[in-house]
């Protein structure tokens, strides 16, 4: 079971160590990561492999969503099924 993890916002150090906190404290794995900064803007998305996570899914989504809030960035936690079905044509 994997998810997609999105975040958006403005650029500032420590995203990468935050998200990655996050990561292991549930105990996903990165799978693929992609980021990149335009004109001060942070992207970054990654899939998780939640095989061996420690809480449900719910509280994924709870804790990325409050990391949000901390860093003023959205940040979207997206079962795989959901995000295929949402972009498939």
């Amino acid at each position: 079971m994997k998810a997609v993890i999105t975040f958006i916002g403005n650029d500032k150090m420590g995203i990468v160590y935050k998200a990655t906190e996050l990561v292991v404290k549930y105990r996903l794995n990165i799978v693929d990561m992609n980021q990149t900064i335009m004109d001060n803007y942070f992207t970054m998305f990654m899939i998780v492999d939640m095989t061996e996570k420690n809480v449900s899914f719910d509280e994924i989504v709870e804790g990325f969503t409050k990391l949000g809030e901390e860093l003023g960035m959205y940040i979207k936690v997206q079962h795989e099924d959901i995000f295929n079905s949402m972009h498939q044509i």
